[in-house]
């Protein structure tokens, strides 16, 4: 009889979860995923198969780069029709951008894809790496009537499954350092699994799986604040190549009415450069032309992220510009919801 066990593929691509502690010399090594469930034997619980590979060379999250992002989607792509599921094990630091990345990367998915890590090594005494590890896999293994429940890129850490492209890093020190501050969890570990099934993304499902790898990062996050003055915005704004900006606005899509501001503004918008304005604050959304003080009114040209997380926006925008997305018609592109980032 053919084991209908789901299948799981562990992605490790470096970070502390992937960190054990050599107890002699104390130092930090490379944790052995090929004998993963002889290490963490609570996995032979969970009713599934789990494969593991690696990176060639796993890196630190800090060092991410898109190039990183093609490699990642160029394996699950690779995998995809063998695997049920995938968990991808990922630095905290830039787990957010990586996976908002990866849920725009991957069109009609109908796969869980999740992303987690750890704030300590996987082999210290009060690591919170097996607890998040552990759970991802349960996630990523769950089915309902011989489907997946989640059908979307998550991101799990310290009880909760996030919608990935929803996500933000919000503490360093603490094993909740991940939230999702406009939309709610997609699922809740306590004693048991709590699906939050009116929060699940749905693709459509007459639609086969697409991989997109082109990816253009000629841009920049600009988060506005008091005293930015003219000679050091131009000094930026003016670089060879630049081709978008997030702006992190104050409030509901604020920003400094001066002349010269504006001017710029005005200019760059000329000059063919998108401007995408999003909110600074830590939760809520832009209201074009909310305030006298919108940026919104400087020029219609500017484009709404909504509540758009500042790691979403980026690598929305990085992944419409490597698309070739018409100038003419990104603005309508962007602010159009596609995975579920935005409303």
């Amino acid at each position: 009889m053919k084991d209908t066990k789901p299948s799981i593929l562990l992605i490790y691509t470096g970070g502390t979860i992937g960190m054990v502690k050599d107890y002699d010399s104390g130092a930090l090594k490379a944790f052995d995923f090929s004998n993963l469930e002889k290490q963490i034997p609570e996995l032979k619980q969970i009713d599934c198969q789990i494969s593991s590979l690696s990176f060639d060379y796993p890196i630190d999250s800090s060092n991410i780069t898109p190039d990183h992002w093609i490699a990642l989607v160029e394996l699950i792509e690779k995998n995809y029709h063998s695997y049920d599921g995938f968990v991808v094990l990922h630095g905290s630091d830039t787990m957010s951008y990586t996976a908002s990345a990866i849920s725009f990367m991957i069109d009609h998915l109908h796969k869980p894809i999740i992303f987690t890590g750890s704030q300590l090594p996987i082999g210290d005494l009060r690591t919170d790496a097996k607890e998040n590890l552990i759970t991802a896999i349960e996630i990523a293994a769950l089915q309902e009537d011989g489907e997946a429940v989640v059908q979307e890129v998550g991101l799990y850490f310290e009880y909760k499954l996030y919608r990935a492209n929803r996500t933000t890093k919000i503490s360093a020190a603490h094993f909740n350092a991940f939230t999702s501050p406009n939309y709610p969890a997609l699922i809740e570990s306590g004693v048991s699994l709590e699906v939050n099934n009116a929060a699940l993304y749905r693709a459509d499902k007459t639609k086969a799986t697409e991989f997109s790898k082109c990816i253009d990062s000629s841009v920049l996050i600009l988060k506005l604040f008091p005293g930015l003055s003219e000679p050091i915005l131009r000094s930026i704004v003016q670089t060879k190549g630049l081709k978008g900006i997030i702006v992190e606005s104050f409030g509901s899509g604020n920003a400094p009415m001066f002349d010269w501001f504006k001017k710029l503004i005005d200019e760059l918008v000329e000059q063919g450069v998108l401007i995408v304005n999003i909110t600074q604050c830590f939760g809520g959304s832009v209201l074009p032309s909310h305030y006298e003080t919108s940026l919104a009114r400087i020029n219609k040209q500017i484009i709404n992220g909504k509540d758009l997380t500042t790691e979403a926006a980026l690598a929305k925008m990085m992944l419409l510009l490597g698309n070739k997305t018409p100038y003419s018609t990104y603005k309508e592109s962007f602010e159009k919801e596609i995975r579920g980032e935005m409303k």
